[in-house]
C-alpha cells in the first residue's frame, strides 16, 4: 500500500471530522427518551489523534457509532473528510474503519480467513498480500491459521486491528484499543498506533480509559460528561487549567463533579446554581 504524506497542517483541507448538535435519543419501555448525546460540536483536524474521554454511558460508544454511520443521530450532522455521512457516507466509508477489543471475529475461522473476508467485503484486490503484509507488520504470522476464538486477548486485539488496517483507512477509530492488555502488548500496540500515524498522516479518534495512553498518544482531547463534551484542549493545557499534575486527576474531577451538565457543556454545582440565581 502506498503512503499518505501528513495533512495535519493543510488549511485548505476541511477537517477530517466534524461534528455539530450531534444528537440520539433512544425511547424506553414507558414510552419516554433518554438522551445518550446532547448536541455536541466538535472537529478533529486531519492528521491528528483525539482522544474521546468520560466514563461508563458519557456517550462515547454511541458517538462513534454514529460518526461511523452504524447509528443514525435523531438531530445533527456528522461531516468525514468533508463528506456529509447522511447523504454521501458510502463515499467516504471505504477511506475509514473502527476496531475494537469488545467486537468478536467469528470464533469459527481462522485468523487468515476472517482477514480475507473483510479484505473482499471492503472491496480489495491483491487480498493475499495484504493480509500476509498485515501479519508480518503485527506479529500474527506463527497463529494466522489458528481459529480466531482461540486466540488470547493480545492475539484478538492485534487481529481487530488488522482488519481494521486493511484498507490503510485515512479516519481510524478505535474504541478502547489496549483494554484489558498486558503493559508490554498495550506498549506494542501503541508504538504501532503511533508509527502508523506518522507513515500515513492517518486520523484517529480514540476512546480510551487509560490516561497515559492518551498522554502519550493524544494531540487532543475532548471531555465527555452526560452525553455533553464538557472540556476539551491539548492533555498538558487540562491538566494545567485543572491545576493538576496528571490528566488522569482531570477526569477524576470531571467524572466525580457534582451536578448536572448545562446545554454549553458546563457542569453545574450546587454552588454555581445558587450563585445564577
Amino acid at each position: 500500500m502506498t503512503s499518505r504524506p501528513s495533512t495535519a497542517l493543510s488549511p485548505a483541507l476541511s477537517p477530517a471530522i466534524r461534528a455539530d448538535g450531534l444528537t440520539k435519543r433512544f425511547p424506553t419501555p414507558d414510552g419516554r427518551e433518554v438522551t445518550a448525546v446532547d448536541a455536541i460540536a466538535f472537529t478533529v483536524p486531519r492528521g491528528s489523534v483525539t482522544g474521546l474521554l468520560g466514563g461508563n454511558g458519557a456517550g462515547k460508544t454511541t458517538t462513534i457509532s454514529m460518526l461511523l454511520g452504524l447509528l443514525l443521530p435523531t438531530a445533527g450532522t456528522v461531516e468525514i473528510l468533508g463528506v456529509d455521512m447522511a447523504r454521501h457516507r458510502h463515499a467516504v466509508l471505504p477511506r475509514m474503519n473502527f476496531s475494537s477489543p469488545y467486537v468478536e471475529l467469528p470464533h469459527r475461522l481462522t485468523v487468515r480467513e476472517n482477514l480475507t473476508v473483510y479484505a473482499h467485503l471492503y472491496g480489495l484486490t491483491c487480498v493475499k498480500k495484504r493480509v500476509q503484509e498485515l501479519a508480518e507488520h503485527l506479529d500474527l504470522s506463527r497463529f494466522l491459521d489458528r481459529p480466531s476464538g482461540g486466540l488470547s486477548a493480545g492475539q484478538k486485539t492485534r487481529v481487530a486491528l488488522a482488519k481494521a488496517l486493511l484498507n490503510d483507512p485515512e479516519v481510524l477509530l478505535l474504541d478502547e484499543p489496549t483494554a484489558s492488555l498486558d503493559p508490554d502488548t498495550a506498549d506494542w500496540i501503541r508504538t504501532y498506533l503511533e508509527r502508523y500515524r506518522l507513515r500515513t498522516g492517518a486520523t484517529i479518534l480514540l476512546a480510551s480509559h487509560n490516561m497515559l495512553e492518551v498522554e502519550r498518544l493524544c494531540d487532543g482531547v475532548l471531555m465527555m460528561r452526560q452525553g455533553r463534551i464538557v472540556d476539551r484542549g491539548a492533555p498538558s493545557a487540562l491538566v494545567a487549567r485543572y491545576g493538576r499534575q496528571t490528566l488522569e486527576e482531570v477526569f477524576l474531577d470531571i467524572a466525580r463533579a457534582s451536578g448536572s451538565v448545562e446545554s454549553d457543556g458546563r457542569i453545574l454545582t450546587g454552588e454555581t446554581a445558587d450563585a445564577a440565581e
